[in-house]
Formats: C-alpha cells, structure tokens, sequence
C-alpha cells in the first residue's frame, strides 16, 4: 500500500533536487534512483508491481535429481533455494495464524525476503551469500545461470553443440587438391548416415530404417559403395579451434580414405593455423540444398585464396615446397649439358629425361619466339605457369611464389589460382625429394674471427669496471655501457657469420629461399647467443658468449632459461588476452553491415606516402580499394590521372605509383554517413575476393577477426630501458591496442599542445617552461560544468583574466586566458576568438624527455613530451576526425612493427563506432530525453528535421567510448545481456521497457533467427524494392 501510493512525478523532483545539492558517493546513488524512478513513470510501469506476491517455480526438468552410484541423490541448486523460501514462508504463515510478538515476525519476513533475494541473485547480496551445506561452495541461483561463460546466453544460445559432426587428429594429405578433405570411412558414414539410409531403401537394399541401419552395422560391400556414391559432391565444414578468422572454417570435398585420422591439404594449414604435432579438427554436415551451396560458392577454400585483414594470398607455398621450387629453378655455372640449345621446351625437358642435361645448367631455349638464357628446371617450373602470365625466368624464392599467385588471381579467376597453387606444391615436394638436401652439423660454420671479437669485448668491459671502481662513471653508465658493446659485439659476430656461409651450404639454401629459419637463429646456432633478458624485462648483463654448437657453460645455460620460461608463460597468457580482445571487438561492430551504395558524404580522408612511411606500411597498400574523393592529377604536369568516385584497383594504383603522386584523398568509413551501416563506396574493395563490397556483407565482424586474429603475435610486455622507471614504462603491443580501444588515459601521459604556434623553451632549475605562442587570431574553447553560471553574452569584448562563468563558491571561477571576442555559447562550452598574440605556458619537469626544440612550429594536439596522448584531452582541444586519424595511426604502426598487415578500413569500423554516440545535453524540441545516449548520425537527423519546421534542435555531447562500454550501449539489450554484467542490463531493459529491433547478428542468433547479414539481407532489399 505505501508503494502504491506513491507519486513517481514528484519523488523523482525531490530527488533531483537533492542530488544537485549533495556530492560524491551519495550523489551517485541519488542519480540511481532518479534515473529508476523517471525510467519507471516513461515506461508506464506502477511501482506495486515490483513487490512479488506469487514466486513462479520453474519446472522440475530444469531443476532435475539425479542418482549417483551410492545411491544417494545430487539435487540441483535451485531446489534448495527453493526449499528454503518454503520453509520460512510456512514458519512465518504459523507465527502470524499464532499471533508471535513482532520482534520474531520481522526476523521472520526479514528472512524470507532474503530467502527470495538469494534464490533470485545470489551474488548481488555482498556478504550475506548462502552456501551449501558442508562444502563453501556458493549456490547456482537462477541468476548465475543466465550469466558468464557457463550461462544459458553464452553456452546454449550463442553457441551449440551441433548433430553430424565429429572430431579427429589431423594428418598431412599431400596428395589432395586444393578442395579435397581425406575424410576417414567409419567417421563418414556415421555422419552421412541419413543420406546412406535413404540411398538403401531408395535402391531396395532395405524396406524400412530399421533394416537399413541393421545393413549399416554389418558393413557390406553395397553400404561402402552406396556411402561413395553420397559423399560425391558433397561439401564438409572442417573447423580447427580457436576460430580466430572466418578463415578458420572451410568447406572442402571429403574423399573416404582408410585410417582414423583426418587428412589435410598442407596449403590450407597457414589458413587453419593447424600442424601436424597432434592438432585436431572438427568436420560437420552441412544438410540442407541452401547450405550445400553456401558451403560450395562461400565456404570452400578454393575461393577463399586471402586474407581478409590484408588481401593477401594465403594459400602460398612454404618450407619444403619452396625449397623444391628453388632448387629447380636455381642456375650453377660448370653443370652437366651447359651452353647447349634446344629448339623449345618439350626438346629441353626430353633431354633431362635422357640425362643429357642438369635441371640448373645454364642453356639456351626458344620460349614464345624467342632464345631465352635459361634452365631446364625453369622451363619445367614454367609449365605449370598459366599462359595469362609471362615467362618466370628467375630464381624462385618465398617471395616470388607468393607474387605469382597475386599475380594469377589478378589477370585469372580463383579455379586457375587453385589449380597454380596445388601444381606449385606438387612440383615443390617433388623436386625437394629429388634434390635430396639435408643439413648436418658441419654445414654450421662458426666463423674464426669470433674468439678474438670476444676477447676484445671482454678487454673493453674491464676497462668499463676499473672505471666504475674509482668512482668516473655511475652504475647506470657501467652498465648500458655493458649491454651496447656486447650488442655491438653480437652483431660483429654475426657479420663475419654470415660471409662465412658459401652459396652450396645447405643452411644458407633454406634461408635465403625464405623456407625455414633467419640470421638471427642461425647466429645463436654458430654465432653466439648473446645477451638474454630476465623475467622483468631487464637485460642481464652478462652475455652468453658460447653458440648452441659448442653448448653453454652452466652458468650461460642458466641464464637462458630465463628467457625460455617467461616466453612460454607470455605465451599462454597472451592468448587469453587476445581472445578476450576479440570478443569485445566483435561485440563493438556486431551490427555494421554494408547497408548502401552511396551514402553521398563530401567529407574525404587524405592517405600521404609520408604518413605511410612513419607507420611502417606501404604507401601502395593503403590506397588500393578505396574509393577516389577528388581527382587525381599528375604532380608535374598537372593533368588528371584519375577521375574522382572510382574505387583504386592494381592497374590504378600502379599508375599512382609511376606518377609519384604523394596524398591521394578517398572516401573513408570514419566519415560514413550510412546509419548504423557503411555504404559501398566508403568501403571499397573486399579484400577477401578482391571485388566490390556486396551490399549485406558483415564488414565490422571481419573487422573485428582482421584486428583480433593477429593479436596473439602481438608482444605483451611492458618495455624497460636499462632499468631507468617512468618514462620509458611505454605500453606496447597488445596491451596499448587494448588501452586505445579502450579509450583508457595512458600511465605516463604525453603534455600536449592545445594552439598552433612557435616553440620558447627556458630551462628553470628542474623544470622546463615551454611556451607556444600564436600571432593568428585562434578559438579558444572553455569547458563549462554543470554549476557554472556563464557571466557573459555572445558578442562581448573580453579582457585578460575577466570572469566568463562563476559558481556557488569563491573557488568555481572559469576567467579568460587571453582578450577575444566571445563568439559562441552552449550548455557545455564557450567560445572565444583571441586578439593579438596568444601564448600558452607549459611547466614540465625535467624528468620527462621533450620531443620539441627551441624554434620548432607545433600544431594542436601535438605532443610536447615522450609518451601516449590522453585521448579525452585530445578530443577536447581538437576535432573528432583528428583523434579518429591519431588512433589509427597508433594501432597500425603497433602491428606494422610486428610484421602483421592489417588494412586500414578495419581499424577505421572499429574507430567509427567509438564515437557513434552522442549524449543529450539539453533536448529541445526533439523526442530525446536529458542524458539519453544516442546514435550520432540519428542525432543529426532528427536535429535536422526539427530545425526544418522551425523549433529549437537538441543539443549533445559527443562521446568516445571504449569497446566494452560500446557493446553495453547497443540498442539491443539481448545483444548487450549476452556480453556482460547480464543482470544488470536485463534488469535495466525491463524498468525501462525496451524493446529489441533484431537489427544486428547477435540478438538473432539468440532467438534462433537467420542473421540480417548476407543473402537473407540481399533477399530482404529485393523484397522491399519488389513492394
């Protein structure tokens, strides 16, 4: 009755009130209850409604009993809690009907009210958790089994475990094209059962199911034949865990072979990141038509040649087929049959046959018209070249094999690319056997030169001590001292290494065909190890001068393991890190599908080959696939190279390349103006098949895969420099991707210039004061908060130092840097236009490194000091797109130095969607409410609509947000329950009553639906266009 009772409308005012007024953790919890009590009184919900006077019992298979061996019964959390609110409910029932003082009645209610709260949520009640009896464990209330990893969203509807479909280890299939799967007989008839079924009673082997299945057991000829004859044609999944990459499930053609193992074609193992140490793999069943042709056009790996993140090839041969195809295509001077001419390739390869002639003499052949300087092994090499390309007249190396397969998806379609692949790894394993190359321990060559380097070191690192020991140098000094002549010393030895290696060593052989191996292991095979790190990241100073040839001393081996341990440990941790990145980045992206042809946006994104070279990635590929924004023209003469609005293929960029064009502008997705979607023309190019991005494409999950996939080769640690704390604690690799799309302020911040200006730099005892100063008229933006009260008014002149906004206290003044003209006022900010010269005073300590000299010219944003920016202050100085470009740039060149190739676009999804939100300040005339989060682009939108019909437009704050706050914010409150804080959000979806549109991939994976992704959205467009 008291709930009943009250006046939602009113307590919310009260409320209000009250929180203006108070401050910190009290304040906080004020807001709660005004944002319940207005989202309640929206949502039309009475508040009596909250009181529970029925508890619904779920149904006992939910809740089962089970027997163990013992005999005696496991019961299910659920129906002790359920037996505890029985209980109490009883006893409080009797004590009342008995009229028991009130003391024991309330112990009694304030029981079963705890009762209900732990059978509802046991883990929200901090302290007061229930425990089974006997062991601490917690009970599973029905809370706990909707969430987590373990939950009903996360196992059962997110993710399911499937009928036809098994598991097995992997072997090599070498012998397999491209589309095949060496499937074993017992695993395909198990899965392809109802098909064999059918083909028996459909052939009158069998009259009904029974019977056949009775055939089935006792493995008759006809059976075998009949389970051929089904799995011809047909398409399995082969799947390998863990699915980083769409490419991680592929569809291929079983062939049925003896055995238990499940035999893989060796070009598909980069895909799959499988090997062959006791890997396992997954095959299922695609069933239906629609599937089986999904499987054929989609799925199968002849038509999934690249790689998604970067498009490139990643069917290229490796290891031994590269080094078959080196070794056959290689000339040697002095060889059997040298000098002689053949009249064409048939003439050639005959007298190889004939043992005329050695595959790496040097001969003359007739090729297309011409005498061509040869080999035998190229012209052999050549055959399974298609006629669409040229003549290979070159030593083959990694490299060359991964360029010929770009160039045959180029000018061929992906059959012939399948088929070159498949070709080059026959003829690679097969000239690798006949080459008969092997390595043994002589072929490590440990140069003569190395003892001496290393007694010269040792010479110099005395000389470092003596002058340590009388006090000349610091310990600091000693020991980076230390660590660079033996850095200095390693690479000395490795120099003289490797000019020791002759072209017939077979160690040389497998490097310089980019097969196995770099300099860097052979130099702690021959070489020596050098100087290692210890588990803080700290290089111990003592180097390990012996190579893995001559062994370590017990001491350097020791040290080394060091090393060894932490790399296993990081491994396994990294892992998980990377996974978990992962997930949240799909969780982020979910829903951006290409959802236009052209969403018209004017705004352009400039590529430069400057900016490209200081990320560490090619200029020529971040250009290709992207849509053109404004004419390209020669930068000589001036005359226009391309058109604008056409999408940069190879040919295009070629010609970019040969015109030494420096900036080309494009459309980018960071600028899309397609509402939750991307349009065609800001994506480009799909780097999967190289053609136009079909509309329906899932592009922010492949973002998602393209950025996640490689992070587990990111590098984890925290760097040290030679021990020295605080400023060169930089984050990198994988932690920094994760703290930008985290949107988290970084440890040792960057101090950041908020003008355009010149550099003054004066030194001040342990302080350095940087000023900038402006001669140019600048903006100057002043930040409100909420209890300022603005004390001028658009269009004033201000002095120095005058009062532009004040508050209850002495102490909440905002005064004016600087005399201006106040130009522009809204709830949060104010804007000045300064006069005269601006100058803006930095106090840095002199602990910290500046990157900038007396003299330099710095634009906003820049970055006074060493260190990350603070993403927030920057958005605060300067404009969206800025920190948009600075993120990406931050990320690229994180992967770039790991050697990962990830294109722009996906980072520039990810980008996008950390700023898709707009909070509403003050709504005006339109349907938003105070606080609301809203998308951007809607926000504009509606703003336009109002203005339109004259009435005041809503005023927002545009937000950055980080991947996990993105993925809460969805508008799909079964999107956002499936990824965290579960209760929390269905709890908050129900007192506000949301509804959920089913518009993005995973809420309709929840409730069984296909995904509005793909042909179902392409079939929909046809649907509303037909209408």
């Amino acid at each position: 009755d008291i709930i009943k009772g009250l006046d939602l409308e009113k307590m919310t005012e009260e409320l209000q009130a009250q929180a203006n007024k108070s401050t910190g953790q009290k304040k906080k919890k004020l807001v709660k209850r005004v944002k319940l009590a207005s989202s309640l009184k929206q949502a039309g919900i009475n508040p009596e409604w909250m009181v529970m006077t029925i508890l619904p019992v779920i149904p006992p298979d939910l809740r089962p009993m089970v027997q163990l061996d013992g005999g005696r019964f496991a019961a299910s959390d659920l129906n002790d809690l359920y037996r505890r609110v029985i209980n109490r409910n009883n006893r409080l029932k009797k004590l009342l009907a008995i009229g028991a003082p009130e003391v024991i009645t309330r112990n009694e209610k304030r029981m079963l009210q705890e009762a209900v709260d732990t059978l509802i949520n046991n883990s929200a009640r901090q302290g007061r958790t229930v425990f089974n009896t006997g062991d601490k464990r917690k009970l599973r209330s029905l809370s706990d089994m909707l969430k987590g990893k373990q939950g009903r969203f996360r196992q059962n509807l997110l993710g399911k475990r499937v009928d036809y479909s098994g598991r097995s280890v992997i072997i090599i299939g070498p012998k397999l094209k491209l589309h095949q799967c060496g499937l074993p007989k017992t695993m395909a008839l198990e899965l392809f059962k109802p098909f064999v079924i059918g083909k028996l009673i459909q052939d009158g082997y069998a009259h009904n199911i029974k019977n056949a299945e009775k055939l089935i057991i006792t493995g008759k000829k006809e059976v075998w034949d009949i389970l051929e004859e089904v799995t011809k044609g047909h398409y399995v999944l082969l799947n390998r865990a863990p699915t980083l990459h769409r490419l991680g499930i592929q569809a291929f053609q079983p062939v049925l072979i003896e055995g238990k193992a499940i035999q893989v074609h060796p070009l598909v193992c980069a895909a799959f990141n499988a090997d062959f140490d006791g890997d396992q793999m997954a095959v299922h069943v695609p069933l239906s038509k629609s599937a089986q042709k999904e499987a054929k056009e989609i799925m199968a790996s002849t038509v999934n040649l690249l790689k998604p993140s970067g498009g490139l090839p990643i069917t290229t041969a490796s290891q031994d087929m590269v080094l078959g195809c080196y070794y056959l295509t290689q000339i040697h001077d002095g060889k059997k049959g040298e000098g002689m001419v053949f009249s064409g390739a048939e003439d050639a390869i005959l007298n190889y046959e004939l043992g005329n002639v050695h595959l790496q003499a040097k001969v003359k052949v007739r090729i297309n018209e011409e005498l061509l300087d040869t080999s035998v092994g190229r012209v052999i090499f050549n055959q399974i070249v298609p006629k669409e390309l040229d003549y290979k007249n070159k030593t083959m190396k990694k490299n060359d094999l991964k360029n010929i397969i770009s160039e045959c998806l180029e000018n061929t379609d992906s059959q012939t690319t399948a088929m070159l692949s498949d070709a080059i790894k026959e003829i690679g394993f097969k000239y690798a056997t006949l080459s008969g190359l092997s390595i043994a321990s002589s072929d490590m060559v440990i140069p003569k030169e190395k003892e001496a380097l290393v007694e010269q070191a040792s010479e110099i690192i005395k000389n470092i001590n003596n002058q340590y020991w009388k006090g000349l140098i610091t310990d600091d000094e000693r020991y980076n001292n230390t660590i660079k002549i033996w850095s200095r010393t390693k690479n000395d030895i490795t120099a003289v290494m490797i000019k020791n290696f002759t072209e017939e060593n077979h160690i040389f052989y497998m490097i310089d065909c980019q097969a196995r191996g770099n300099w860097g292991q052979i130099t702690q095979l021959c070489g020596m190890k050098g100087l290692v790190a210890n588990p803080a990241g700290r290089t111990i100073e003592l180097p390990i001068k012996s190579n893995l040839k001559e062994g370590f001393s017990i001491l350097e081996y020791f040290i080394a393991t060091h090393g060894g341990r932490k790399g296993k440990s990081d491994t396994a941790l990294k892992t998980a890190e990377a996974g978990y990145l992962t997930r949240r980045l799909v969780d982020a992206v979910q829903d951006v599908i290409i959802k236009d042809t052209d969403c018209g946006s004017t705004q352009k994104h400039d590529i430069t080959a400057a900016e490209s070279e200081k990320i560490g990635e090619a200029f020529e590929n971040r250009i290709y696939g992207r849509t053109i924004a404004e004419d390209i023209a020669d930068p000589r003469t001036g005359e226009v190279l391309l058109k604008k609005g056409i999408i940069l293929d190879n040919a295009a960029v070629r010609t970019i390349m040969q015109h030494d064009v420096e900036t080309v502008s494009v459309k980018s997705i960071m600028t899309c103006q397609t509402i939750s979607g991307v349009c065609q023309k800001c994506y480009g190019l799909d780097l999967g098949t190289n053609k136009l991005v079909e509309q329906g494409t899932a592009v922010g999950i492949i973002a998602a895969q393209s950025i996640g996939e490689p992070g587990t080769q990111l590098t984890m640690r925290t760097f040290h420099m030679g021990g020295v704390a605080d400023e060169s604690d930089i984050t990198q690799g994988l932690t920094r991707v994760e703290e930008l799309f985290e949107a988290r302020p970084p440890k040792a911040a960057a101090v950041i210039s908020e003008i355009n200006g010149k550099v003054r730099l004066k030194h001040k005892g342990n302080i350095n004061e940087v000023a900038i100063i402006s001669d140019q008229p600048i903006v100057l933006t002043y930040h409100l908060a909420k209890s300022l009260k603005v004390e001028v008014k658009e269009g004033d002149k201000i002095k120095e130092d005058q009062v532009l906004a004040k508050g209850h206290t002495k102490k909440q003044v905002l005064k004016a840097e600087s005399k201006g003209t106040v130009q522009k006022i809204t709830k949060t900010t104010i804007q000045v236009l300064s006069e005269g010269t601006v100058e803006k005073v930095y106090e840095i300590p002199s602990s910290k490194t500046l990157k900038v000299k007396n003299g330099y010219m710095v634009g906003v944003g820049s970055s006074l000091t060493a260190g990350h920016v603070n993403l927030r202050e920057l958005q605060k100085i300067s404009t969206i797109y800025d920190v948009e470009k600075y993120i990406m740039a931050e990320v690229q060149s994180i992967y770039a130095s790991q050697g990962q190739t990830i294109n722009d676009k996906h980072i520039e999804i990810i980008v996008r969607q950390m700023f898709s939100k707009t909070r509403i300040v003050d709504p005006g005339d339109t349907t938003f409410l105070t606080g609301e989060i809203v998308d951007a682009l809607k926000f504009e939108e509606e703003n336009a609509a109002v203005k339109k019909n004259g009435k005041s437009v809503a005023e927002g704050e545009r937000l950055l947000l980080g991947l996990t706050r993105i993925a809460l914010h969805t508008s799909s409150w079964l999107s956002a329950a499936s990824f965290q804080e579960t209760i929390r959000v269905l709890v908050e979806a129900s007192t506000t009553k949301k509804i959920d549109n089913l518009k993005g991939l995973k809420e309709n994976v929840i409730i069984g639906k296909l995904i509005p992704a793909g042909d179902i959205y392409r079939k929909k467009l046809e649907m509303d266009a037909a209408k």
